[in-house]
């Protein structure tokens, strides 16, 4: 038995997703800015699509920027922000110490060009205060943007009351939104956002696939340019086949919430009550609250994570060390130390994430096999309890 609890790494495409995507692909070639009858049903995919991530996220068809996914997206609102409003002198930009890559990296480079940056720290839990953001924004404040749900420990930050203390002082408010769209509900009007980032390929679409969506009314820059796409938005041909996915998905995260978060929930909380008991030196990292409920953040004493991973995973257990785009790197999550937690913590923490294929049995399977991996792990470092 394959056991995959990595779903916040990327999701196995639904099989009514895949069906759209290969009509698409064989049926719908033409390209969707021609005017003739191929380019006009290319047109009316695109058309649908964006009418089904709009109803996802609460918003109107004509907000729906079309991207190559999440980090597309996120690049688009920090950048296309930046520029927009520096003609106004606001130069300064806020984001968090736990926020992804696709943000930190991207500000780290509009840092480099003469921006300001502040990231707000967060607290044990992985929750930033409001009172942080109040006491950061300034009127050169041009963005701020904060990640919904965090895709290591899946912590939900409390963006409405981010949002409105930003607009108090006349700035835009960006949350990227790619590890809850779908998983739990997400409206662009009740979090009071100007823009919100998703992904495709983190509930059952394709990958290459994705969106920002952008409050009608908002100064953005594009940062694609070249031909009038997306009206003018982001230049290139769009990937049809690819959206056509992405609106499917949309389509099916709709029917299942919330019927499928709440058996979600209640998988991971077996699991993580399960892992203490009979585990010992476990502990959770991250608000047990106010989360995701697919997603959970385990660290295991005396035992390194990417040893625990690969030992897993021999017995054909797929897990996590953090998130998939920083694989391959030793460093320790960010999103832990920031946190707080101790440098052995960092690397000894391990994050489970489940997903519309997990059962009752795989769990328990997990379950049955998780200690006796541990005790082994432990035993070749020389710690015994």
């Amino acid at each position: 038995m394959r056991i995959y609890f990595d779903h916040n790494a990327t999701t196995p495409v639904d099989p009514v997703v895949l069906d759209v995507v290969v009509r698409a692909l064989r049926d719908e070639f033409g390209n969707a800015s021609s005017v003739h009858h191929f380019g006009q049903r290319a047109k009316g995919v695109l058309d649908d699509a964006r009418s089904a991530v709009a109803a996802l996220v609460g918003g109107e068809p004509s907000e729906v920027v079309f991207t190559s996914g999440g980090t597309e997206a996120d690049n688009f609102a920090l950048r296309g922000v930046a520029e927009a409003l520096e003609p106004t002198g606001r130069k300064h930009l806020i984001a968090t110490t736990i926020d992804h890559d696709a943000e930190l990296v991207t500000l780290k480079a509009l840092a480099r060009r003469g921006w300001t940056v502040t990231l707000l720290s967060v607290d044990a839990s992985g929750i930033v205060s409001p009172e942080a953001l109040q006491s950061a924004i300034t009127p050169a404040t041009a963005l701020v943007s904060v990640m919904h749900a965090n895709n290591e420990i899946g912590t939900i930050q409390p963006i409405p009351e981010l949002a409105r203390i930003t607009h108090n002082a006349g700035a835009l408010f960006h949350t990227d939104a790619v590890q809850s769209a779908g998983k739990i509900p997400v409206d662009v009007r009740a979090l009071g956002v100007d823009l919100l980032s998703l992904s495709a390929h983190k509930f059952y679409g394709p990958k290459g696939a994705g969106g920002l969506w952008i409050k009608r009314g908002t100064r953005v820059a594009a940062i694609l340019t070249g031909g009038k796409h997306e009206r003018s938005r982001r230049a290139g041909t769009e990937n049809v086949a690819g959206l056509a996915g992405l609106g499917a998905a949309a389509q099916l995260a709709m029917k299942k919430l919330p019927a499928e978060s709440l058996r979600l929930a209640a998988l991971r909380d077996k699991i993580e009550e399960a892992v203490l008991v009979t585990v010992p030196g476990t502990a959770i990292n991250g608000d047990r609250e106010r989360r995701v409920p697919n997603t959970t953040n385990i660290s295991f004493e005396g035992i390194e994570a990417e040893s625990l991973l690969i030992a897993l995973d021999l017995e054909g257990i797929a897990v996590s060390t953090g998130s998939a785009c920083s694989s391959g790197t030793l460093e320790p999550s960010h999103v832990l130390r920031a946190m707080g937690l101790s440098s052995h913590r960092t690397q000894n923490s391990i994050r489970i994430s489940l997903g519309a294929g997990n059962t009752d049995a795989e769990a328990n399977a997990f379950l049955h096999k998780l200690p006796m991996v541990v005790a082994k792990l432990r035993t070749v470092t020389g710690m015994r309890r």
